[in-house]
């Protein structure tokens, strides 16, 4: 499975972006698919996650401000991202876990400015 991220960029505090995940061949809606993020000199982090027939999960830093979703007729994942601060300024990857294993997308930028 190959993963291709795309949406980053540069964009003001309180401003909005939507990344996009998309897949190389159709994936179950049963795989988790989630989001994670790495800033500059920091490990990287789980920002949300989504399976069918459960609730998303979401990092507490993020919950309320960003929404994940997915469509399962394009393989594509999906973060919305509102009220965004500086300190979501990080490259932002996403991930799918198929058959118990882990595939990662190239990341995208998102820097935002105060």
């Amino acid at each position: 499975v190959q993963l291709q991220a795309s949406g980053g960029g540069l964009v003001q505090a309180g401003g909005s972006l939507r990344l996009s995940c998309a897949a190389s061949r159709t994936i179950h809606s049963s795989v988790v698919m989630g989001w994670y993020r790495q800033a500059p000199g920091k490990q990287r982090e789980f920002v949300a996650s989504i399976r069918s027939g459960r609730d998303p999960n979401y990092a507490e830093s993020v919950q309320g401000r960003f929404t994940i979703s997915r469509d399962n007729a394009k393989s594509t994942l999906y973060l919305q991202m509102n009220s965004l601060k500086p300190d979501d300024t990080a490259v932002y990857y996403c991930k799918a876990n198929v058959q118990s294993k882990d595939y990662w997308g190239q990341g995208t930028q998102v820097t935002v400015s105060s």
